[in-house]
This record gives structure tokens, C-alpha cells and sequence, in this order.
């Protein structure tokens, strides 16, 4: 499949991961499949970065210095300016009172670290394509286990 069909506009996706590795490497393949990337390491940074740049996806993490992935969804979900803006969390946790959490403030899918660079980018590229709308209503209701053979995704079915 190519990828560059859902990049027409250049979008942005704001990565928030605190381990720089990691997230330099999100990055890298971000950029390298046509996507802008602004990047921040702390939950506060990525309210801030989503507040001041307006991303058209953000890919959170959950586990995060200063205030959590969840807490730092849940601000950017309570902002009318920045709410409908499709937060991806992308984390090591299973599952747990974080990843509850992030999904009932409004994170519209959850994928679980290890992932692959195919799944990334086709995930990313489901919400960022022209023929996707972001249904707030269906973020948090019946969400349903995806599974391939090497990862987990939790998302609202659609």
C-alpha cells in the first residue's frame, strides 16, 4: 500500500513520548512517510504544543514525567480549540486505570508498544485520510481488541 495518498496536505502529528529514543524513532518514520512532526517528552509540553500548533493527530504516551498521558489527554479533550483533535495513545501499559482513563476522556484508540512501522502508519493513516471524520461520540463507546501478529489495538468500532 502506498501511504503518500494520505499525506496531500502535508498533516502534522504531534508525538509525545518522554523517551527520546523512542521518540526520535516515531518521528523519523513519521517524517519519511510524508507527515509534519512536532514532538514534546512531558504531558505538559503536549497540552501546550497541541494548544499553540494545532497537530491534526497526536500520538500519546501514557507514562509520562510531570502530569500522565491520560491527565494531558484530558486537558487537550477539555479545550474547545483543541478537542477535536484525534489523540492515538501509544503505550507499554495493558491495561490499568491509565489506559481506562484515556479512553474515557476521549482518546480515540490505543495501541500497545511494541508496534510495528506497517501498523503506525496505517493507523495513523486512517484518521489523516480525506475520507475519515473524527466521531467524538464514538471514542469511548464498545471498544474493541484488533490484534495482528505482532501487536494489540484497543479502538471504538466504527
Amino acid at each position: 500500500m502506498h501511504y503518500g495518498a494520505y499525506m496531500a496536505d502535508k498533516h502534522k502529528i504531534l508525538v509525545v513520548e518522554d523517551n527520546s529514543d523512542c521518540r526520535e524513532l516515531l518521528a523519523i518514520v513519521l517524517r519519511r512517510s510524508g507527515y509534519e512532526v512536532a514532538e514534546a517528552a512531558t504531558g505538559l509540553a503536549a497540552v501546550e504544543q497541541a494548544s499553540a500548533t494545532h497537530p491534526d493527530l497526536i500520538l500519546m504516551d501514557l507514562g509520562l514525567p510531570g502530569i500522565s498521558g491520560d491527565e494531558a489527554t484530558a486537558r487537550i479533550k477539555a479545550d474547545p480549540s483543541t478537542r477535536d483533535i484525534p489523540v492515538i495513545v501509544n503505550t507499554a501499559f495493558n491495561n490499568g486505570t491509565l489506559v481506562e482513563r484515556a479512553l474515557a476522556v476521549g482518546a480515540a484508540e490505543i495501541m500497545h508498544k511494541p508496534i510495528s512501522f506497517e501498523v503506525l502508519r496505517e493507523v495513523v493513516g486512517r484518521y489523516l485520510s480525506s475520507d475519515y471524520t473524527f466521531n467524538r461520540s464514538l471514542s469511548c463507546a464498545n471498544p474493541q481488541v484488533l490484534r495482528s501478529s505482532d501487536q494489540t489495538t484497543l479502538s471504538a468500532s466504527k
